[in-house]
């Protein structure tokens, strides 16, 4: 995916540095009534560009913060099951432990006669 938007960014700023050459006449920009800036449109494309750019950036940003705070409850909730599980199965492993000690030592001739009498 990420050789795909290379490719793709790549692409666009190719065509916006050939637009930019061949395009290198004044033109006026009205930033608000009765302020106006004349600048080529070549410098004007790649400023609304790069406006276009950052805007895009914080959007990006702007959206993981949000699904951050979405999940961030199901995250603490996810991991508090997952402490309890692993205290079970510690639990569990103390448990088997006790019961493997508990547990008379299996005398090898005493196993020997079960087998042959069965």
């Amino acid at each position: 995916m990420r050789q795909i938007n290379f490719v793709i960014i790549f692409i666009f700023c190719l065509a916006l540095a050939l637009f930019a050459l061949e395009n290198t006449q004044p033109g006026t920009i009205n930033v608000v009534p009765e302020v106006q800036v004349e600048a080529p449109i070549a410098i004007e494309l790649l400023l609304a560009s790069g406006i276009g750019a950052v805007l895009a950036w914080l959007y990006s940003i702007w959206t993981r913060f949000q699904r951050l705070l979405v999940s961030g409850p199901q995250v603490r909730q996810k991991n508090l099951q997952i402490k309890e599980l692993e205290s079970k199965v510690e639990q569990y492993q103390a448990e088997v432990q006790s019961l493997k000690l508990a547990l008379p030592p299996v005398n090898d001739s005493v196993a020997k006669e079960a087998q042959i009498t069965t």
